[in-house]
């Protein structure tokens, strides 16, 4: 089971640092509406129309934004976790005395 079990370091770091773009897309984006008004743009109905989906998107954005910050800290953390365990099971395993072949390196 275990031979199934494979962590990319380097790709989780990559995805995180992806997560935290789109948090900042989505913040600029929030930022940029936020001075939009909807008045005038047709009929009573079509501007009030517009001002609610205004407020529910923004509504919207925010939870997005703040889910995926926190699902960018959960991965981290994870990462963070994975990588010392694999350090503790390295260390371990050279100790038990291993032969050379066997030894196991932790990736950086």
């Amino acid at each position: 089971m275990a031979e199934k079990l494979r962590v990319d370091a380097v790709e989780l770091e990559g995805f995180m640092k992806l997560l935290d773009g789109s948090v900042t897309s989505l913040k600029g984006l929030r930022s940029a509406l936020s001075g939009a008004t909807v008045g005038g743009l047709g009929t009573d109905e079509l501007d009030k129309a517009c001002e609610e989906f205004q407020g529910d998107w923004k509504y919207g954005a925010e939870q997005i934004g703040e889910q995926t910050e926190e699902l960018s800290k959960i991965i981290e953390q994870n990462k963070n976790a994975f990588m010392e365990v694999e350090a503790a099971l390295a260390k371990a395993m050279n100790k038990a005395g291993k032969t050379k072949d066997d030894i196991v390196e932790v990736p950086k």
